[in-house]
């Protein structure tokens, strides 16, 4: 069953550093990057997902939207998303309430690179963080805040996505590397919060159209690409 939205306990994790890969290789095609990890060609893992067409989602997310992915689908997100990385997770989990509503959001690892011009904030590069340095944290962080989808580079451990499954929370990966790219898809800086903890950590709330391409790497129907096999 897939958890409410409010107070919970993550899900004990013993951190096993062998079991999935915690870097992404750099390349400018997500698609082949995860081919050449299942052992096919670019072309093979196109024929079996459909040709590689792009899904689009809009923010906030459905439930029903996210339970129609499986794994190895390509999508890209427009609307609203938030960056959250160890020190936003701790600040939700010791009681803090979010500077913002994230019920069926989107949170991105991203520590972005930013300049400020007058008031205004311009995203440089926002490439992604690996994500199992939040493993310990980021059961309980998906069931306090609502989010419906976490993307990262490099996945988590097992029984984290597991725990994510049961959330109803699905993994995108983005491609590490690619932070220009992913800054070109980002439309608006909507406010920043927690500066205290400085850029990288500060939690960010952004504005973006076509943000991807994103692979579902670990979905609701229990699939993991990270899964050795």
């Amino acid at each position: 069953m897939y958890g409410p939205w409010g107070k919970g306990n993550g899900v004990g994790c013993t951190r096993r550093a062998s079991l999935l890969p915690h870097r992404q290789p750099t390349s400018r095609d997500s698609l082949s990057v995860l081919a050449r990890t299942k052992g096919k060609s670019h072309a093979e893992w196109q024929k079996i997902k459909g040709g590689g067409a792009l899904r689009s989602l809009s923010t906030p997310l459905k439930l029903k939207d996210i339970e129609r992915l499986k794994a190895g689908d390509l999508i890209k997100i427009t609307g609203e998303i938030f960056t959250a990385r160890d020190q936003v997770y701790a600040q939700v989990l010791r009681g803090k309430t979010p500077p913002a509503d994230m019920r069926n959001g989107v949170v991105y690892h991203c520590g972005p690179l930013v300049e400020k011009k007058g008031l205004k904030y311009e995203i440089l590069s926002a490439g992604p963080t690996t994500s199992s340095r939040l493993d310990p944290m980021q059961v309980a962080f998906v069931r306090r805040t609502g989010v419906r989808a976490i993307i990262g580079k490099g996945g988590v451990e097992e029984e984290v996505a597991e725990g994510l499954r049961k959330a109803g929370c699905i993994y995108l990966a983005f491609t590490g590397g690619a932070g220009v790219l992913a800054a070109l898809k980002i439309q608006q800086v909507r406010g920043v919060y927690w500066k205290d903890f400085g850029e990288a950590e500060a939690f960010w709330i952004l504005n973006v159209k076509d943000f991807g391409p994103l692979v579902v790497a670990i979905d609701l129907h229990g699939k993991n690409l990270y899964r050795k096999t």
